[in-house]
């Protein structure tokens, strides 16, 4: 090893350029044996610490999500269920409502994937670029709720406000308080503008009942149903992005903002 080469090793440890370090024998070889001039020496030596700043980003975007487990629709079995609507799932994952800020609500009854579609739109908006957080509903409202304790509220409330996307499983499973159905609240009203991702086993027409803070009255959408769908969120579920009562729950999209559904009492 050259003295040159030497320091031209210490300086790329110093300049934390560690991409281009680990491929620096290979590319020198390459330069040697006349495959790349001086300029595409360069350029690859530039792409290969592009890649590798690119590499640990995503691993600490999958990490801070938090997975239960790593599902890609890449792995999504669509034959499993004659009940999973396969080119809607498709379709959210164009993700366009990252795009356009939207929250989506996922729900059908237990083991046909709710989860699993939920963590791998996760999964692909992490691949984006995208900061995301999946979570039990149930740990959430304990994780705020926790913070009213020892004076972190705030913090704790910044942490799940942060994300461009919250993905919250298994929404509505049991009964809230009233001081959960206020920081559940503050928590999706203050997420304006950020995806949020909610599944549940229980239409939305059935939330209403466990918490006094959420309204018995006929629902308050807003957003892309226009108004004479409305009456259509009191059936027991609707179709992905249809507005349409069907017979055994539905997947729908596009049910923005969701915080409407969270009335406090005057």
């Amino acid at each position: 090893m050259s003295v040159m080469d030497t320091a031209l090793r210490e300086s790329l440890k110093v300049l934390r350029l560690s991409g281009m370090l680990e491929t620096l024998d290979a590319r020198l070889a390459q330069a040697q044996g006349g495959a790349l001039g001086h300029l595409d020496f360069l350029q690859v030596l530039c792409q290969d610490e592009i890649t590798r700043r690119e590499t640990v980003a995503f691993q600490r975007r999958l990490h801070r999500a938090k997975f239960e487990q790593q599902m890609t629709l890449e792995e999504f079995d669509f034959t499993a269920s004659s009940k999973l609507p396969a080119a809607q799932i498709r379709d959210l994952a164009a993700l366009r409502w990252l795009h356009a800020g939207e929250s989506e609500i996922l729900f059908r009854p237990v083991g046909v994937g709710k989860t699993h579609s939920a963590q791998a739109l996760g999964h692909l908006a992490v691949r984006q670029g995208a900061n995301v957080r999946f979570a039990k509903a149930s740990r959430i409202v304990a994780k705020v709720a926790g913070g009213h304790a020892d004076r972190t509220w705030d913090k704790r409330m910044r942490e799940l406000i942060r994300p461009d996307v919250l993905l919250l499983d298994d929404f509505a499973m049991r009964q809230m308080t009233a001081a959960q159905a206020d920081d559940l609240y503050e928590l999706v009203s203050e997420r304006q503008g950020r995806s949020l991702i909610i599944t549940s086993n229980r239409a939305p027409s059935d939330w209403y009942p466990l918490s006094p803070r959420i309204s018995s009255n006929r629902p308050r959408w807003a957003g892309d149903f226009r108004a004479d769908d409305l009456d259509a969120m009191e059936e027991p579920a609707l179709e992905l992005g249809a507005a349409k009562p069907v017979d055994q729950g539905g997947w729908h999209a596009n049910a923005t903002p969701v915080h409407d559904l969270w009335l406090r009492q005057s």
